[in-house]
């Protein structure tokens, strides 16, 4: 099984963070579906999406550079979490069971893509 180096971690690190950075989009997207069409609000809303989905296009270009394409792609799926995250402390809404079987079985698929990728 093939080590990653330093370089390599950092990289994945930083793809985490982007991948939360990029859920924030969701956020911003649901803001301002409440928000009268054209306001003010609104359209600084949807102005954050553009701008979060810019920084993720930026981000993106430079992890798959420094990234085996399979892990980074795989490491895309931890969005689906981020969201549960986000709809739990922005939204109040609540966790099911259903939830955090598909949480656990996006964290499996990850961690045997990136596994298997590293044989």
């Amino acid at each position: 099984m093939k080590k990653l180096t330093k370089s390599e971690k950092m990289t994945f690190l930083g793809l985490q963070l982007l991948l939360l950075i990029y859920s924030l989009s969701g956020i911003f997207s649901k803001m301002a579906a409440g928000q009268p069409f054209l306001s003010r609000e609104y359209v600084l809303y949807y102005g954050g999406v553009l701008f979060i989905l810019a920084l993720y296009a930026l981000g993106w270009q430079q992890v798959i550079k420094r990234l085996p394409l399979i892990t980074a792609y795989a490491s895309k799926a931890v969005t689906v979490i981020w969201g549960v995250v986000w709809g739990v402390l922005v939204f109040k809404e609540h966790i099911t069971v259903m939830n955090v079987i598909g949480a656990a079985v996006i964290i499996a698929g990850i961690l045997l893509v990136v596994s298997e990728e590293e044989k």
